[in-house]
């Protein structure tokens, strides 16, 4: 079952804006991406934005045509995935990118997902949509497979250099989005460092610990690279930098175990034929593992919902971004994180976006 699938139990009537022009794909993937969610949720409407002619073009090719739930909405310009986020945010006020965040902006939509340019989208959305009242920084979150489900981490990215108190915001707002998709009411929040003892790591992430001991988080304590995929706990926090090594060390191993195994059958006739009798699991492992079901990284932090999905994705992992957001405009993640950030807000807090 697809975890957008719970969403109905929640607020109804969310409106979804779409860069429809957004990744390396593009309309190709975005559009029948649009088409399978508004069946899959009843309760939302879709707002196409970009380039009026292909996004219609590319309707008529599925057989679909813009109605009561799914409209479009022309922008003139498009972000290039390889564009300098300050030449897109200065030069390109029209492009289908900043027209979806501004729908968020404007309260026309609830939510935007893009595949577009990371940098830019991140540039853009701080731009417009500002953060949260005692959130310094934005943050990039998203889901890792585990032993036992899935564990949200963050950052992934957006911050290389942070501070004590942007890891507790982290921890803040990584907790209220796992809280509100995942339906757990106390989530378990885990510091990654290199040492499960709190004297171990740099002082900014000692520091960082004995803040989130003190607030009102269900923390673990020090998590290490490893209690990631265990599923030790269900937020792991971490700068930017680290996030974004592990992420990508991460996809590399994938790669390069689906590669061996591969290898491994296609060795002789004996491993082939093996490998046949053995497709069912391997058609099962290939499923639990598939990085399409974890695609859609939540910029947490902003005053608004915003959802990036991998450049590459194709529609169907496309699809799992538009249902994280939906996710998060149905169960109020944005009101979460603010409720516990006026909570848990450390004195020396104050923003400085």
């Amino acid at each position: 079952m697809r975890r957008a699938q719970k969403a109905r139990r929640f607020v109804m009537d969310i409106t979804v804006a779409i860069d429809a022009m957004g990744g390396d794909h593009g309309p190709h993937v975005t559009i029948p991406a649009a088409l399978q969610a508004l069946k899959r949720h009843s309760e939302i409407n879709i707002v196409l934005v970009g380039l009026a002619e292909a996004i219609e073009m590319e309707l008529r090719s599925h057989g679909a045509s813009v109605g009561p739930r799914l409209r479009i909405h022309h922008a003139s310009e498009v972000v290039a995935m390889d564009e300098q986020p300050q030449s897109a945010l200065r030069n390109k006020k029209d492009s289908s990118m900043r027209v979806a965040i501004n729908l968020v902006k404007s309260g026309e939509a609830h939510a935007c997902v893009s595949a577009g340019n990371t940098g830019a989208l991140m540039a853009t959305a701080r731009y417009v949509l500002k953060t949260l009242p005692g959130i310094d920084r934005p943050a990039i979150a998203s889901t890792l497979p585990t032993l036992h489900g899935k564990t949200y981490v963050l950052d992934l990215g957006a911050n290389v250099d942070c501070t004590a108190e942007h890891l507790l915001q982290f921890g803040i707002m990584g907790a209220m989005l796992c809280s509100c998709v995942e339906h757990k009411p106390n989530p378990t929040v885990g510091l990654l460092n290199i040492g499960s003892e709190a004297i171990k790591g740099n002082e900014i992430v000692k520091e960082a610990g004995e803040l989130l001991r003190g607030s009102h988080l269900n923390f673990y304590g020090n998590v290490e690279g490893n209690d990631i995929y265990k599923g030790t706990v269900d937020v792991v926090v971490c700068d930017g930098f680290v996030g974004n090594v592990a992420l990508k060390a991460s996809e590399g191993l994938a790669q390069m175990m689906r590669s061996f195994i591969s290898q491994e059958f296609k060795r002789n006739l004996f491993t082939k034929l093996m490998g046949l009798a053995a497709m069912p699991v391997l058609n099962a492992f290939k499923r639990r593992v598939d990085h399409r079901r974890y695609n859609g990284a939540s910029f947490l932090g902003l005053n608004g919902l915003v959802v990036k999905s991998h450049g590459s994705a194709d529609s169907f992992a496309f699809g799992f971004a538009i249902d994280q957001a939906v996710e998060e405009a149905s169960n109020g993640v944005l009101r979460r994180i603010g409720e516990q950030i006026a909570v848990d807000a450390h004195p020396a807090m104050v923003s400085v976006s």
